[in-house]
């Protein structure tokens, strides 16, 4: 006779506040966990980019060298390079070690909202106002672009790598698909324009939040509406949604002052966190535990399951 199998742990949901950080630079327009999500990043309005130990509350390193306010940053597999876009029209590649810029790409005709590495960390993705992606070759020395991606009719907002794809939202109010083994480019309209889309964790589906103040899921490959999420508020600012750790529940900043979770697969609302009286302005989901980072003001927001205890013992 067999054994039944143990039921799988239900999900937790991150929803005690540890820490807040009160980073000192400005107003955090993008905050980011690195690969293993042991750090994080955040991108100010007074032109610096900081990395931090969230747990400790510690400031690892300060980096300076962006003209303009930094709208966002994200960090190679390796933690050897950070990537980094902002008002300024540039691209800046960190030697997360010394501090020191590496490259700075120039092209872009207006304001970088969203910057990525590819999987190897050898290919800078930038999306921009100005309506295109641009692909910055990080090992050579030639200034211009490996490739520009122009087909939205409006501006980037967002754009996210899988290792043969490219997701990209843009306010025309289209999410496009650029499958880089097939040559093709497929297009999902919404209608509204987006702020934010992103891959699931197993790949099969993408998620979208636009200035409706909804989310859709779509099954990557038809484009078929899986599922839609509503209750908070995005009419006016570019806000971050994701999915959690284990893709069981969807994630959403809103401009009331909250952070909202639905259960992905029945729709419905499952917790809302209050993080404080303004926008939330952007949020992270660690890679593979129930660990969320909230930014808000010139602060940012530590936040884990209930049942965590940190190392030695402090809860």
């Amino acid at each position: 006779m067999a054994f039944p199998e143990p039921k799988p742990r239900a999900p937790e949901l991150p929803q005690k506040r540890l820490k807040t950080l009160d980073c000192g630079q400005g107003a955090v327009r993008a905050v980011r966990f690195n690969v293993d999500g042991n750090y994080c990043l955040t991108c100010g309005s007074d032109k610096t980019l900081k990395l931090w130990n969230p747990l400790r509350g510690t400031l690892l390193r300060t980096y300076s060298g962006h003209g303009y306010e930094v709208l966002d940053a994200a960090g190679s597999f390796d933690n050897s390079h950070l990537c980094s876009g902002g008002g300024d029209k540039t691209v800046v590649l960190w030697d997360v070690a010394t501090g020191q810029v590496v490259r700075k790409f120039r092209g872009h005709a207006g304001k970088v909202n969203t910057v990525q590495f590819n999987e190897e960390a050898t290919v800078i993705l930038s999306g921009s106002i100005d309506s295109s992606i641009r692909c910055w070759d990080c090992r050579s020395r030639k200034p211009e672009p490996v490739q520009t991606l122009d087909e939205a009719r409006d501006g980037i907002s967002s754009v996210k790598v899988s290792d043969h794809e490219i997701l990209a939202g843009s306010v025309d109010g289209r999410v496009r698909r650029y499958d880089l083994r097939m040559g093709q480019v497929f297009s999902d309209y919404v209608g509204s324009p987006i702020t934010c889309t992103c891959f699931s964790q197993d790949g099969q589906c993408t998620l979208i939040s636009s200035l409706d103040s909804t989310l859709r899921l779509l099954d990557k490959d038809t484009g078929e509406l899986l599922g839609e999420y509503i209750g908070h508020k995005n009419q006016q600012y570019k806000l971050d949604c994701c999915l959690s750790e284990r893709d069981t529940h969807v994630v959403s900043c809103s401009e009331d002052g909250q952070v909202f979770f639905w259960d992905l697969v029945e729709g419905a609302l499952a917790l809302t966190l209050s993080v404080g009286s303004s926008v939330v302005q952007s949020l992270a989901y660690h890679p593979t535990e129930p660990c969320l980072l909230t930014a808000m003001g010139g602060s940012i927001q530590y936040w884990r399951e209930e049942t965590y205890k940190a190392e030695g013992g402090a809860g």
